[in-house]
């Protein structure tokens, strides 16, 4: 049977943890600055977990990230 393919949009995106989390960039930090407050770009910084309900989504499209 041939190898399943990675989406590579996933790959550029997402990682997975040790216990199979998937771990993302936080959102809402593209542009729009000006408007968030202090608190929230401050909380927003580095990367997150994402929900499991998201997860489920990803999760398929990475076969190999176990």
């Amino acid at each position: 049977m041939p190898k399943m393919k990675t989406k590579s949009s996933c790959k550029k995106r997402f990682k997975v943890t040790a216990n199979g989390k998937i771990k993302t960039g936080q959102a809402g930090k593209r542009h729009g600055m000006i408007k968030r407050t202090n608190k929230f770009i401050r909380d927003a910084r580095g990367t997150t977990v994402m929900s499991e309900a998201d997860a489920k989504i990803v999760r398929p499209m990475m076969p190999y990230s176990r």
